[in-house]
């Protein structure tokens, strides 16, 4: 209990990150369109007296967009966040937050110049006080509100275009709940009409990113709400596994004796409620999750359809989708063929890498085998196993991206589905995140993982690759520059021995101009090249 206490009294000193900041979730900052608040530390708009940051317009990326949506106008997640404000704070240096009061994930110290590296951990390889330290850490954001930040309970036309703000508080693991089904769930075109075919988290290039980033929040949540400064998410490694070997009372939660779909009484998530899990009820009524508790978290791993989901994800699998070179193709969404992004998501036969959607790899598998509230794309982050699921695929991108140490460039800057090219911004998250900010290694942006730290060469081909891609890469501009060089080479030469010649020469007619002619002789020694 005193871990508890200790939580509820920091919350109360400390900041959070997450959606709507509670600054700007009134009338006044709605019918502004502005979220620039005060920064604590000198009571300026975004800390500008401090030179931290300061307010500005949002500049929004023109890039076109995929096919996939074919509306404009009618969802609040269309260019982010426009449509509830266009001006919010831009945070200078290393500094970050939506009122430029924290440090942009790596950094640490009272002016953010700390660098700081923290080390994901597999679930097994802590000490039991460890393990249990984290799931205590996870009891305590299910039960302490967020202080800094609510939830939405409309659409901004249902808030009367922000005269009449709909919001509302959240405990600080809802909070991410709550973000995970925003971002995915459907678009209301009123009546009884929704637009499924639209997710700003999942099914295109963005997918890996903006779990990227999500995880980093919900990691720096417990590092603030506990105090415990080198807190880090561990990881569940599922290769191979034959069942849910984290399913148990010591760690995630058994299965009930008499109901297999709960979970075990003696488990520490037994009594937790979940919420968002209601889409079809959701959309009948033309209305958001507004996080009411909808029942407890439902678990059966290993029961469910076998012809879609016949086992866990094999090291051969993940092998193979390693050796994708491409981050994306094609049409960028769940119908790409030879995408790393897609293949590790699981919309592609994680042995052939062609898309095939009635089957579940890799990503898609883990979550389909938990047959459960896992199983629900909006309310997957109910349970507790979704945070140790994604931080192993979050590795697996990390080793990608080492692998093949891909340029910026790779990720794709125009029509991808909405949302999901390179310079939008993620919904729903503020402050504001481009994709393409978290399309870097891990070591960047101050983590990495225990099995990555000292990673041995399986072979030389291994060691080979990462240089033989960066060579494919740029392989015209060293043809190019091979061709250029040999010209230069070949003219210079030319041009050195007929200097010479000229030089050797006796008679007696031509050796006055070569001492009388300052120009004829330097241009023996000069190039337009």
């Amino acid at each position: 209990m005193s871990l508890f206490a200790m939580g509820f009294l920091l919350v109360i000193l400390q900041p959070s990150t997450g959606q709507f900041p509670r600054a700007c979730a009134n009338t006044p900052s709605l019918l502004r369109k502005e979220c620039c608040p005060p920064w604590d530390g000198d009571g300026s708009p975004c800390g500008e007296l401090s030179r931290r940051g300061s307010c500005q317009n949002i500049l929004l990326s023109q890039a076109p967009l995929g096919p996939q949506f074919p509306f404009s106008g009618v969802d609040d997640r269309e260019d982010w966040p426009s449509v509830f404000y266009n001006r919010t704070c831009k945070c200078e240096g290393n500094f970050m937050g939506f009122s430029c009061g924290e440090c942009k994930f790596g950094f640490s110290g009272s002016n953010c110049t700390e660098r700081r590296l923290r080390t994901r951990r597999n679930i097994f390889q802590l000490t039991t006080s460890e393990k249990d330290k984290f799931l205590a850490y996870l009891n305590l954001a299910k039960n302490t509100p967020s202080q800094d930040y609510v939830i939405a309970t409309g659409t901004y036309s249902q808030m009367n275009n922000g005269s009449n703000p709909m919001f509302r508080n959240i405990n600080v693991y809802d909070l991410f709940v709550w973000m995970h089904y925003y971002a995915s769930r459907d678009t209301l075109l009123g009546g009884s009409n929704v637009w499924r075919d639209i997710d700003f988290a999942h099914e295109a290039p963005g997918f890996l990113p903006w779990h990227r980033v999500f995880l980093l929040m919900w990691e720096r949540e417990i590092q603030k709400i506990t105090g415990d400064e080198n807190f880090t998410i561990p990881y569940w490694d599922w290769r191979d596994a034959e069942d849910c070997v984290v399913c148990t009372d010591e760690y995630m939660g058994g299965r009930h004796p008499t109901n297999p779909n709960l979970l075990s009484p003696a488990s520490f998530f037994f009594s937790w409620q979940v919420i968002c899990t209601r889409s079809e009820e959701y959309n009948s009524q033309q209305a958001l999750c507004n996080a009411t508790s909808e029942g407890p978290i439902l678990r059966n791993p290993g029961n469910n359809d076998k012809s879609r989901t016949p086992r866990l994800p094999s090291s051969a699998e993940v092998e193979f989708c390693l050796s994708l070179t491409q981050y994306e193709s094609g049409s960028m969404d769940k119908m790409a063929n030879y995408s790393f992004r897609n293949t590790l998501e699981g919309f592609a036969d994680p042995r052939t890498a062609i898309s095939n959607i009635s089957q579940s790899g890799l990503h898609n598998a883990l979550h389909i085998y938990m047959n459960g509230s896992m199983s629900q794309v909006q309310g997957s982050a109910n349970d507790p196993v979704f945070v140790l699921h994604h931080a192993f695929v979050d590795s697996i991108f990390e080793r990608w991206l080492r692998r093949h140490r891909p340029m910026l460039e790779v990720y794709p800057a125009a029509n991808a589905p909405i949302g999901h090219n390179r310079e939008n911004y993620m919904v729903p998250f503020i402050p504001l995140y481009r994709n393409g900010e978290f399309f870097k290694p891990s070591r960047e942006l101050g983590y990495d993982y225990e099995y990555l730290q000292e990673p041995a060469l399986d072979s030389f081909q291994e060691f080979l690759i990462p240089y033989l891609e960066q060579a494919r890469q740029i392989w015209a501009w060293l043809v190019g520059a091979a061709v250029i060089g040999g010209i230069v080479t070949a003219v210079l030469t030319g041009l050195i021995l007929a200097c010479w010649k000229k030089r050797r020469g006796t008679a007696s007619e031509i050796q006055p101009l070569l001492t009388e002619s300052e120009d004829y002789n330097n241009m023996c020694y000069q190039s337009n090249f």
